[in-house]
């Protein structure tokens, strides 16, 4: 069996019917289709589940693998601004600074008191 190749579903449910409907051997059927049984076996297990249930199952899955690229470019921009607040503390830090031994700081309202 070449890697990568996939089979439609109608092909999957046609090769599980052999097994399930017709008593064939997963290891003839596997032979004959040139499918390893580890596929035959992950099939029959997906294609003994209702449709609806197999359906709602894929929608699942779809919605959680959306769902991880959402969350890895929130992370991302998350990151970025992270480096960025990072790169201007240092100077809005020094800032503050000045401004407490000034006396120009509200440390209550975190507020400059004579703004520019």
């Amino acid at each position: 069996m070449a890697k990568g190749i996939r089979y439609s579903d109608e092909f999957k449910q046609e090769a599980v019917n052999q097994i399930t409907k017709h008593s064939y051997d997963v290891a003839e059927v596997s032979t004959r289709l040139g499918v390893s049984a580890k596929s035959l076996y992950k099939w029959k297990q997906a294609f003994s589940k209702p449709t609806k249930v197999r359906e709602a199952e894929s929608d699942l899955q779809a919605e959680v693998a959306r769902l991880k690229r959402e969350l890895k470019r929130v992370q991302q921009e998350r990151d970025i601004l992270k480096e960025a607040a990072v790169d201007s503390n240092g100077q809005s830090n020094s800032f503050t600074k000045i401004l407490i031994c000034m006396g120009t700081f509200d440390e209550t309202s975190k507020t400059n008191i004579y703004s520019r």
